[in-house]
């Protein structure tokens, strides 16, 4: 389990550090409101990610219980960027979607060898 959790961890990490440079990256060639949604939508899919790591590490349990939750929580932030007039709908779906980078991350960390995994 140790493993696992670490695990988790860089992938969490490398969603936070890919947050940190996208946000600045949009907020200097774009503005700040756009900046603010696509973090707001970086943000949930940091929650998301997360909330996936504990659904795993659940597997096996005699309950069977789906992904209502984080269903919800995409809904719910795609609503929100939809009703709420200062948010912008696309940089909070393209937010949400940035812990996608730390799963393609990890990926090719493990199938290109490297010297530390030979």
């Amino acid at each position: 389990m140790a493993e696992y959790y670490a695990l988790q961890r860089q992938l969490l990490q490398v969603t936070l550090i890919c947050t940190v440079v996208i946000f600045g990256a949009v907020w200097w060639a774009y503005s700040l409101n756009t900046a603010a949604s696509y973090l707001l939508g970086a943000m949930g899919g940091l929650l998301y990610l997360r909330m996936l790591g504990k659904a795993v590490e659940r597997i096996g349990e005699r309950r069977r219980q789906f992904g209502k939750s984080r269903l919800a929580l995409f809904v719910v932030l795609i609503v929100l960027a939809a009703r709420w007039q200062y948010l912008e709908l696309m940089p909070v779906f393209l937010g949400f979607l940035t812990y996608k980078a730390a799963l393609i991350w990890y990926t090719l960390r493990a199938v290109i060898p490297t010297a530390e995994n030979s």
